[in-house]
């Protein structure tokens, strides 16, 4: 079980590093789209929350150097 969540958070670093720039252009596409569907009442909210996934992907990313 463990193996298999340690080879699972690997997969997630090595796609990260090769693709984050493309998951965090997604990542804010997706929140522009979600922004205008709820008519800006959340704007704040969603860009914290893209920022945050943004993070992570880039921290994921970087994690990957170190196999």
């Amino acid at each position: 079980m463990f193996d298999a969540l340690k080879n699972l958070k690997e997969q997630a670093e090595d796609i990260a590093e090769a693709h984050g720039d493309k998951i965090a252009d997604g990542l804010e596409r997706v929140g522009d789209f979600v922004d205008d569907r709820t008519g800006g009442k959340h704007s704040d909210t969603i860009d914290t929350a893209v920022d945050k996934a943004q993070d992570l992907v880039e921290k994921l990313g970087e994690n990957g150097h170190e196999h």
